[in-house]
């Protein structure tokens, strides 16, 4: 056990074992009383590992970066275990590879889903899904903390002054995470019951929407959305996942502001208006703009829902939109805009380097005094190099799956960007229970993939295949 940390996994086995006891009394409340049985099973168990990891004596030693890595990879494939029971133990006869792969979707925020139809869910079991989502995004927030030191500098820079990386500060900024989470995770909820959903409805979104993920809790999210205004205020709320978790508190509440703490979010706010402009003046011409805005909002921030309309045309655009993602620092999955912007900028300032020899070209991100440097170039082009490898052989393999090219290659790209299937990208009807299930280990994996860092399986890699 010496190579994982797992008292850092403890904290959530023990915010499983809380939701699954808040799924108890939910059950009892409105005499849910079909899966009861199985919030009783992941209470106990989810209570014991966590004790039990709480409890391992481990070196003081400082982790190294490939023992934190392992330790969040060990965390994306054993908490799913535990989340998966209520799945596998319902009265649905679920396998537990189905079971399993429900759960790492939600884990993941990712949203494929083995349910052909959602109402004939039991409710408990909805809420349940829906908060494997929350867990799971607040899983990955902690995870950026606890990997921090395989980012860039200049992402960290942007952290630097707010976050101290010693243990007390890192301590104090986690729980601080913990509660904008659940606080924005309570605004959301709020507004949307002002908006007019029921509570049911607006609580299981609220918990969508802040994680990332993909699980509604109907089958088509228009018998939710009926009216433009509610369409409109939903794609708002969005945003939140897709800028910074931060960017609130530091607007509210951060003394002294430095615009280092604003650089990314300022970034992506003019990438934001600039999309949407494109689309307002190329794109809006059948009178749908409120529809493709929804659509567009959910693809930057890697959440995919979509309205159910024939949006065939657009179908590769928000694909593009998917892949480039969010902020560094939020929930959103992608290769984030900051990346590429720093990573296109560089390149052409390469260029005209060789073509006016003489001229002195700085490679600054604008909005901040933040420089990037090659080392840091290296690794945005590693993780573009991996994310084309990784593609290239998930389409591969999922096309063995009596899956067209076309499709596998949506679909490959969805998986590894964390994001559900919907007609914005033209594959709503891909049945995932009836896919073989060798298919289904490796979208398990992928999805995991995806979640993490890039850039950790080349150091994982590194690690295996290369002596120091």
């Amino acid at each position: 056990m010496s190579l994982f940390r797992v008292k850092y996994l403890s904290f959530f086995f023990i915010l499983i074992s809380l939701f699954s006891f808040l799924n108890i009394l939910y059950s009892y409340y409105f005499n849910l009383y079909l899966n009861l049985n199985t919030y009783f099973f992941s209470l106990i168990t989810s209570t014991l590992i966590g004790l039990i990891f709480y409890k391992i004596n481990i070196t003081n030693k400082k982790p190294t970066v490939f023992e934190k890595i392992l330790t969040v990879l060990l965390g994306y494939f054993l908490m799913p275990l535990i989340l998966s029971i209520p799945f596998y133990f319902s009265i649905y006869n679920l396998t537990f590879l189905s079971a399993y792969f429900e759960t790492v979707s939600g884990f993941t925020s990712t949203g494929f889903t083995i349910f052909e139809n959602i109402k004939h869910i039991d409710p408990g079991l909805i809420l349940w899904r829906s908060s494997i989502q929350w867990i799971g995004g607040l899983y990955f927030l902690y995870s950026i903390i606890f990997l921090i030191d395989i980012y860039d500098e200049s992402l960290k820079k942007s952290l630097t002054n707010f976050l101290s990386f010693n243990s007390s500060e890192i301590l104090k900024q986690t729980i601080k995470i913990f509660l904008l989470y659940s606080g924005l995770t309570i605004s959301i909820f709020l507004v949307l019951n002002i908006f007019g959903i029921r509570s049911f409805n607006s609580l299981n979104l609220a918990m969508t929407i802040i994680s990332s993920g993909g699980f509604l809790p109907v089958n088509d999210i228009s018998t939710i959305l009926v009216y433009n205004s509610q369409i409109i205020i939903f794609s708002i709320l969005m945003l939140i996942s897709f800028f910074s978790i931060f960017f609130t508190y530091n607007l509210l509440f951060l003394r002294n502001k430095n615009l280092n703490f604003f650089y990314e979010d300022i970034h992506l706010f003019f990438y934001f208006i600039a999309v949407v402009s494109i689309f307002f003046v190329f794109f809006s011409y059948d009178n749908n703009f409120t529809n493709n805005f929804f659509s567009l909002v959910s693809s930057i921030s890697n959440i995919g829902i979509s309205m159910n309309i024939d949006q065939k045309n657009l179908n590769i655009v928000f694909l593009i939109l998917v892949i480039i993602g969010g902020s560094f620092f939020s929930t959103s999955s992608g290769l984030r805009f900051l990346k590429i912007y720093s990573l296109t900028k560089y390149s052409i300032n390469q260029i005209l380097s060789f073509s006016r020899p003489k001229n002195v070209f700085m490679n600054k991100l604008a909005f901040s005094k933040i420089n990037f440097d090659t080392d840091d170039i290296n690794k945005y082009f590693l993780t573009v190099l991996i994310f084309i490898i990784s593609l290239f052989s998930l389409t591969i393999i999922l096309s063995f799956g009596n899956l067209e090219f076309e499709n596998s290659f949506k679909l490959a790209v969805l998986t590894l960007m964390n994001t559900v299937n919907s007609s914005a990208y033209g594959i709503s009807e891909i049945d995932f229970n009836s896919l073989h299930y060798l298919i289904k280990i490796f979208l398990i994996i992928f999805m995991v993939v995806g979640r993490v860092e890039l850039l950790t399986l080349l150091l994982i890699a590194k690690k295996f295949l290369f002596k120091y």
